[in-house]
């Protein structure tokens, strides 16, 4: 969640809305079973427990979404420059982590988290 990666990997976009829709959408579904309930009584409450569970899951869609892509393999050229970065970090005389999952984009994330953590402002900016 660094502001300099955000352009590059749609992720940064899927974790801000899936953050926002756990904290707005219980809401939001209360609100629309309450309202249809006030509107057509308590007939139809089935359909207003459906209209409120179909709203609770849709936070899923990107939780599910970032499960699927942290495993996803990633693409030859961020794949080099991973290997760029685990460089940069070792001349820098910090312990890289190794590729975990088969090089996907959780090793990424770990990666990117540690050398955030240990390398200094400088390094940041070249991102």
């Amino acid at each position: 969640m660094h502001k300099a990666l955000a352009s590059q990997f749609p992720e940064f976009r899927i974790i801000t809305a899936t953050r926002f829709a756990t904290r707005v959408l219980p809401g939001v579904a209360v609100l629309a079973a309450c309202g249809h309930i006030g509107y057509h009584s308590l007939s139809h409450l089935p359909q207003a427990l459906a209209l409120a569970l179909l709203i609770l899951s849709l936070p899923l869609q990107g939780i599910v979404w970032l499960g699927w892509r942290a495993r996803h393999p990633l693409p030859l050229s961020v794949y080099s420059w991973c290997q760029q970065l685990q460089q940069k970090m070792r001349d820098a005389g910090h312990e890289a982590p190794p590729f975990r999952y088969g090089a996907s984009y959780l090793d990424l994330a770990c990666i990117l988290s540690q050398a955030l953590s240990c390398l200094d402002k400088e390094f940041i900016d070249e991102l």
